[in-house]
């Protein structure tokens, strides 16, 4: 006989974690369907949220979520939700280990980044190579950063760091065109335009060194930024339910209770239509949870 939990939460990410600890002070048996990937596991290093001013990686600070999470008594299995469908009055969630069922879902499931396959970045992430001009920008202030990317979104995230630092190289690794208007913007900014493609990755640990590009030149700098577009949201799920998705895939909800179009099934985190930060990721899948609790005790 499947356990029906008053919450199945999917994604172990920060919004799913900040959720499960809500729901777990709230007393209510929940369960969170983690896959174990995600950007926050990717990024090294955090440095705008409270409390954390010399910075925080992700991993840590989803190992801090699960401890306090499970000494609420959340449980927490490691597996891909694969399906979901509504069966009467519950949720009934398809893992590879098995199916479990829930009064209320809560979908976390995030974003995918679209990160070149240099094993070599990884390790720099969130320290010395970012994402995220919001997240980030401030640690470039001043200082010499190449952005890596593909065509116009490159290019414009080149623009957007100039409120940063005015030395900046744009290296259009993807090789797509830049229409003349952003091509203009770029050289009033004084940003060179370097379009050839990566060859590799020279960093010492989490210290990036620069790239070696395919001609053999070597691009020197200890600072760089990441825009490729083409991020993948991660709303599969939602979609299986009849969940409104906008075109970008982003899921919208009702600005107060984080609830979806469909009753019973809230959406915390980057998967939803808002700034991509770990701060709000907290935020929402707070806010969803009292929701989720409201819901429960009607």
């Amino acid at each position: 006989m499947k356990k029906t939990f008053d919450c199945v939460i999917i994604g172990g990410g920060i919004a799913g974690l900040q959720a499960a600890i809500q729901l777990g002070r709230y007393k209510h048996n929940v369960l969170v369907i983690d896959s174990g990937v995600g950007r926050s596991i990717l990024c090294k290093s955090y440095h705008n949220i409270l409390g954390y001013p010399d910075g925080i990686s992700g991993t840590e600070l989803r190992q801090k979520g699960r401890q306090q999470a499970k000494k609420l008594g959340v449980e927490f299995l490691s597996a891909t939700a694969t399906n979901v469908e509504k069966q009467d009055d519950y949720f009934v969630i398809d893992t590879e280990s098995g199916q479990y069922e829930a009064k209320r879902l809560l979908l976390a499931t995030g974003i995918i980044d679209n990160i070149p396959p240099f094993a070599e970045l990884y390790p720099c992430l969130g320290i010395s190579v970012y994402l995220c001009p919001d997240c980030d920008g401030y640690e470039v202030k001043n200082k010499k950063t190449i952005v890596i990317g593909n065509g116009k979104v490159g290019a414009n995230m080149a623009l957007t760091l100039t409120y940063w630092t005015k030395e900046l190289v744009y290296v259009n690794h993807g090789g797509e065109a830049i229409d003349e208007e952003v091509q203009k913007k770029l050289a009033e900014q004084n940003i060179p335009v370097i379009d050839k493609k990566i060859k590799k990755v020279e960093a010492d640990g989490s210290s990036l060194q620069g790239f070696t590009l395919d001609d053999g030149e070597f691009l020197e700098g200890e600072h760089g930024f990441i825009a490729f577009g083409g991020n993948i949201v991660k709303s599969e799920l939602a979609k299986q339910l009849g969940v409104e998705i906008l075109e970008n895939n982003h899921i919208p909800v009702n600005g107060r209770t984080k609830m979806t179009n469909v009753e019973n099934v809230w959406a915390a985190g980057d998967v939803v239509a808002h700034s991509e930060q770990v701060t709000i990721a907290m935020g929402d899948g707070s806010q969803a949870a009292i929701w989720i609790h409201k819901s429960l005790l009607n």
